[in-house]
């Protein structure tokens, strides 16, 4: 599917095609970004909000306009309630250091088992200041989310939930509009991690109802370095930068300062300006395919990979096997993971291995790291073939030497 879109999948591996079925960790990029790119570069190549001259009101517009576009492209209810970051990571961050300092010794924050380190950590630490309690919602021999345990986890003492939307290990696609109505009717926030979600499936912050959605752009064909912080303007109002520095103020004087209106009390310093038009870039692509094809095409290739990895002998899948994301951890026999992705390397196949920043899921199943085959929409089913084909080789190769 418009393979011929991305310069760097058209290049081989040894004699093969280069099977790129690492995605979760990064998205490939079609040449529609990479020329924006070049083309802000090349031409427009300024500071933005500073300067009064040509070059400036063109990086500036720029800027903003790809600010619209992810404001639309997620259904925020305007442009101010986007937040340009460096990634999903800083966006738990802002969240994190700024919603604890509103919490007191003894409050809550409800998380899960299966987070993202991104989306683990940063608590941890604001937890271990703050004297906050983290506690976590299990999840079950199928990679699944046990929601009855909301009602005994959500009490009165706690004050916010951060929930991954897709897991990056199992592929599992939690129920966030079930999790935003019985927080919300706890009067409780909710911060959905959107990494694995964003650019492969729909997503509608205000169908949703969620108060905080944080995702990357380069999992989803956009440029390293740039991500999102949507948040309800009532929020980014209220809560304090944890940054300071230029563009997040209105004025300054030596002893205080005024903070600046969101988003941009949010954006301390130079901005990553190529990242956000490169973002914006990729937004326009994702559209222009439209994000219910892509969907589609991702749901057919996960149907199609689910029933032929069973058919490889040893492997053990992780995850659900109905209604998930095209992300696939297993392991294969007594081979560890390391050894399964370097034999797939051999033969032009890359995937992932490790704990995939997901510690605490990783002990829990009980194995020291699982291989990572994750989809995407350049994806195609006879990438799913050569995996499988590759997956047998390498059962045969660590069992007989052949």
């Amino acid at each position: 599917m418009r393979i011929e879109d991305f310069p760097i999948l058209r290049k081989t591996k040894g004699r093969e095609r280069l099977v790129y079925l690492d995605s979760a960790a990064t998205t490939q990029k079609p040449e529609s970004v990479i020329s924006a790119l070049r083309e802000y570069y090349e031409n427009e190549n300024a500071n933005v909000h500073r300067a009064q001259h040509a070059l400036a009101e063109r990086a500036t517009l720029a800027y903003e306009e790809a600010r619209k576009r992810v404001s639309s492209f997620i259904g925020a209810g305007s442009a101010e309630e986007i937040v340009f970051t460096h990634g999903a990571t800083e966006a738990v961050n802002i969240v994190a250091k700024s919603f604890c300092e509103t919490l007191s010794p003894g409050d809550a924050v409800l998380l899960t088992e299966m987070e993202h380190h991104s989306n683990l950590v940063p608590w941890q630490m604001e937890a271990a200041k703050k004297k906050i309690e983290l506690r976590f919602l299990p999840f079950n021999k199928n990679g699944e989310l046990d929601y009855f345990a909301l009602e005994r986890l959500l009490d009165e003492k706690v004050k916010l939930v951060s929930v991954t939307h897709v897991s990056n290990v199992f592929g599992t696609k939690n129920d966030i509009p079930g999790i935003v109505e019985f927080a919300h009717s706890k009067g409780v926030p909710v911060l959905v991690d959107g990494a694995q979600a964003a650019g492969h499936m729909a997503v509608d912050v205000t169908a949703l109802d969620c108060d905080f959605y944080a995702f990357s752009g380069h999992k989803m064909c956009g440029p390293t370095g740039i991500g999102v912080l949507y948040g309800k303007i009532e929020y980014l109002r209220s809560l304090e930068p944890v940054m300071g520095g230029g563009e997040m103020i209105t004025s300054v004087w030596l002893d205080r300062a005024e903070w600046n209106e969101p988003p941009y009390k949010f954006e301390a310093g130079t901005p990553h300006i190529a990242g956000a038009v490169g973002l914006g870039a990729a937004v326009s692509y994702l559209e222009s395919i439209g994000m219910d094809v892509i969907e589609k095409h991702e749901r057919e290739l996960t149907a199609y990979a689910l029933e032929r990895l069973s058919s490889v002998a040893d492997l053990e899948l992780y995850g659900p096997r109905e209604e998930r994301a095209g992300v696939f951890a297993f392991n294969l026999a007594d081979i560890h993971a390391h050894d399964v992705a370097q034999f797939l390397d051999s033969r032009g196949v890359g995937i992932r291995a490790g704990h995939h920043c997901a510690h605490p899921l990783t002990r829990k199943l009980g194995v020291p790291a699982t291989a990572r085959a994750s989809l995407y929409l350049y994806n195609e089913m006879k990438d799913i073939d050569i995996l499988v084909e590759s997956l047998i080789q390498c059962g045969e190769f660590f069992k007989h030497g052949v």
